[in-house]
């Protein structure tokens, strides 16, 4: 385990490690999620980490999103992904490093870009496999 080689807190089951990350970074966790210590048929007892298997909770249908919702849902998503951020790490100490310019915003941009434009390459490639037969599906 690389935990083994880190410094910091060691927890007794690691379930309760994921399970303890996960709250640190959700604006709202799970109310079902929790950690178990079960011995198997071999007599080790392994760690896990339990939830609901279905959170009830609405999505979008990301395929059909017209211009105007796609917008809303990357901000949101945004959003989201920098409470989580904002809740780990020491948030004065993220926005000194990141300063008041605009170079991260572009960076992020930039980046983001890429990877969409990777993403498409990986599926053209995905879908040519698929049509040449070289990739077979269900």
């Amino acid at each position: 385990m690389l935990e083994e080689h880190l410094d910091g807190p060691r927890y007794r089951n690691h379930g309760a490690r994921v399970v303890i990350g996960q709250r640190v970074m959700q604006a709202a966790t799970d109310v079902f999620l929790g950690w178990q210590r079960i011995p198997g048929l071999d007599g080790r007892a392994r760690d896990y980490y339990v939830r609901q298997l279905h959170d009830w909770k609405g999505s979008a249908d990301v395929d059909r999103l017209q211009p105007q919702g796609a917008w809303l849902y990357a901000r949101l998503c945004g959003a989201t992904l920098a409470r989580a951020h904002a809740r780990w790490g020491d948030r004065i100490a993220i926005a000194a490093y990141l300063g008041k310019g605009d170079a991260f915003d572009r960076a992020i941009a930039e980046f983001s870009a890429a990877y969409a434009d990777q993403n498409e390459r990986d599926y053209d490639a995905f879908a040519a496999a698929v049509r040449s037969g070289r990739l077979a599906t269900a």
